[in-house]
């Protein structure tokens, strides 16, 4: 038997090895050419100290208190060189991959679909020469082709290790990327694909949580909401999804869809502009009514512009309500992303 191992390195980089039930997480990495730090590699120094975010896996006592302290194994962090896994686990690593000696996988697909949901969303999809695993969350970033080099960073909306991969891009008038699909693209066209990458992913559900879109932020959502429908829930999770116009909203029927199959799945849609039609229109902070924040027991998760992680900051703490994790993933229309987990 062996295990999914995702290694989460300090600059976003998340590489995935497989570990013998009998093997080191070192060794297995080692095994797949990726040398995490170490010194002894005996318990002794603990240079290849990191966290196990998630999973089950046994330290065994073979390894010095000075290496690992007991508050520090209460904190999950481990050594590398002595964690053996016993689950599917996933790892924080506090280097960068570059010091490892690895970094960004690198993938081709091809596309398959081009759909414009609206003036505002495309939905991109890509046959994979290779399904490409990752933690429902985190993006890649896509080639332009012809650019020079140049990428566009998106989330999969598709589920980890699918044939497809599939993403909600925001059509950005003369972007760079947003020009090449609408003007250019064809079935069959070649895209070069980096990654996976991000620290902003979902972890293990063992409260309620609250899922937080702004326009194309809903892309990682539907990848979350897939893996959960396949691993089943045991918590609620409601979603709350905000747009500027009324056509600004899309994949509503997919919501619709896994809402009327999910029991403990909720949502519901807002519309900023006040000339909306659509009856809650405001911002996604003025419709938190039906929000499980359990007076904190709650996992928060926002992707969407700066506007609005300002704008859901600002509300947690005029609230005076301090979640048991926020994670946050704010976006710009063009290039990059930027990511912060707490």
């Amino acid at each position: 038997m062996s295990y999914n191992i995702a290694l989460n390195f300090e600059d976003g980089v998340t590489r995935f090895i497989s570990c013998k039930e009998d093997e080191t997480v070192l060794d297995a990495a080692y095994r797949h050419q990726i040398n995490l730090p170490m010194d002894c590699s005996d318990g002794v120094c603990g240079a290849c100290k990191g966290t196990c975010s998630e999973g089950d896996y046994d330290l065994g006592e073979e390894y010095l208190d000075e290496a690992l302290s007991d508050l520090e194994k209460n904190q999950r962090k481990i050594l590398t060189c002595q964690m053996l896994p016993q689950t599917d686990c996933v790892i924080e690593i506090p280097a960068a991959s570059h010091l490892c000696r690895t970094g960004v996988q690198k993938h081709t697909g091809q596309v398959t679909k081009l759909e414009q949901l609206s003036a505002s969303s495309l939905e991109l999809t890509l046959a994979l020469e290779q399904g490409i695993n990752f933690l429902p969350g985190q993006y890649v970033n896509l080639e332009v082709p012809g650019s020079s080099g140049q990428v566009r960073a998106y989330s999969f909306t598709s589920l980890p290790g699918s044939s497809d991969a599939s993403f909600l891009i925001r059509n950005v008038p003369n972007g760079l990327m947003s020009t090449w699909l609408t003007q250019t693209a064809q079935p069959g066209a070649q895209l070069e694909l980096t990654g996976p990458q991000g620290i902003f992913y979902l972890r293990k559900v063992e409260r309620p949580v609250l899922m937080l879109a702004g326009g194309t932020g809903l892309a990682p959502f539907l990848s979350m909401l897939e893996l959960l429908k396949t691993t089943g829930c045991d918590h609620p999770v409601h979603l709350i999804y905000g747009v500027t116009q009324d056509e600004d909203l899309v994949c509503v029927a997919t919501l619709e869809k896994l809402a009327a199959e999910l029991p403990w799945f909720s949502f519901k849609t807002v519309v900023a502009s006040a000339e909306s039609s659509h009856p809650r229109k405001g911002y996604v902070t003025q419709h938190m009514e039906d929000a499980p924040l359990q007076d904190g027991n709650v996992d928060i998760y926002l992707c969407g512009p700066p506007a609005m992680v300002d704008a859901v900051m600002h509300y947690l703490d005029s609230e005076n309500l301090q979640p048991n994790s926020f994670h946050y993933e704010r976006f710009t229309p063009s290039v990059t992303k930027e990511a912060a987990a707490s």
